[in-house]
């Protein structure tokens, strides 16, 4: 078995946290290695190892807790552990209590993970355009002051999501972003007739520069186009496949 692939930002320093691909893991077929997804038709055996997996790759010993995502700007306080089956239905997580591995689910969306290192606190953010253009960034900066934080403070780092390259999109999802602010029409590039193609880790980044962050790493990386290394829904859609796979994104407290 490939060992797993653990991703990490400098801008969050020595914050335990990491960005997990598809390298590693237990599942095969559509979903073969590390899948995560709870709501995929993997065997969910395969899952909860490769869940444990993940989690034992960047935080040793901390409880998992993942949400039910819905592509909102809604965001947990987390203060205790929960069972996956009794996930909150929110697209964030916040927490200052050592030992809590915080995780975000993606397949394209963009995951970003912050952390104010002198505060001790950290989150975890799930940025699908939904969710950006809805302000899921500014409402898990918002989550993270409450518990001490301050956002001149707050790194951030913007994980494996789909890159311009690969996201077409049509007219009525550009007029979507630019009747929020006609500014936003700067992330798009020209496409085939009456088609762009959307730059959403920028549009994110953008998000967290305007909401008073200074310190925002992308790392630039597709999860459409390289296949061997994460999962893509849109892949996955264009190639007409039953199922895909999940990534996750980790960040925790360190309680040593």
């Amino acid at each position: 078995m490939i060992d797993v692939e653990v991703i990490r930002a400098r801008s969050l320093g020595d914050i335990r946290h990491g960005f997990l691909g598809r390298r590693g893991g237990v599942s095969i077929g559509a979903t073969a290695g590390l899948n995560v997804g709870i709501g995929s038709r993997d065997d969910p055996a395969a899952v909860a190892e490769n869940r444990r997996l993940a989690a034992a790759a960047v935080s040793p010993g901390a409880p998992l807790l993942t949400l039910y995502q819905t592509h909102s700007a809604d965001v947990v306080t987390v203060t205790r552990p929960w069972a996956d089956d009794d996930r909150p239905h929110a697209d964030a997580l916040v927490t200052d209590r050592p030992g809590l591995s915080l995780g975000i689910l993606t397949a394209d969306c963009a995951p970003v993970l912050l952390a104010d290192h002198d505060a001790g606190v950290v989150g975890a953010a799930h940025a699908g355009w939904k969710g950006a253009i809805g302000g899921v960034t500014d409402a898990t900066i918002v989550a993270m002051e409450r518990l001490g934080a301050r956002r001149e403070r707050i790194a951030a780092a913007i994980g494996p999501c789909i890159a311009r390259a690969s996201y077409e999109v049509d007219e009525a999802f550009l007029r979507t972003f630019t009747a929020a602010d006609p500014a936003n029409e700067r992330f798009f590039a020209p496409a085939r007739e009456h088609h762009h193609q959307f730059d959403l880790e920028a549009y994110v980044a953008n998000r967290l520069a305007a909401a008073g962050l200074t310190r925002i790493e992308a790392l630039g990386l597709d999860t459409y186009a390289d296949e061997a290394r994460f999962f893509s829904f849109r892949r996955a859609t264009h190639r007409g496949e039953a199922d895909y796979g999940r990534q996750i994104s980790l960040i925790a407290l360190r309680d040593d």
